[in-house]
């Protein structure tokens, strides 16, 4: 199954219609480069994508 990565907040995930995440149901399976957040708080790069919470995150989607 190809995964998808949600319009609104950026996670990455292959079950469902929906976002695990933000329960949004707008996603692409064309996204662009994919990062992972362990430490949201100390992530820098997670500040600057605005990114909150742990997990896979699309970086441009």
């Amino acid at each position: 199954m190809k995964q998808k990565a949600c319009k609104i907040c950026k996670k990455i995930y292959d079950e469902g219609n929906k976002c695990p995440k933000c329960g949004s149901k707008e996603s692409t399976d064309n996204f662009k480069g994919r990062i992972f957040v362990s430490n949201d708080e100390k992530s820098e790069i997670a500040k600057k994508l605005n990114i909150t919470g742990k997990g896979n995150f699309a970086i441009k989607t």
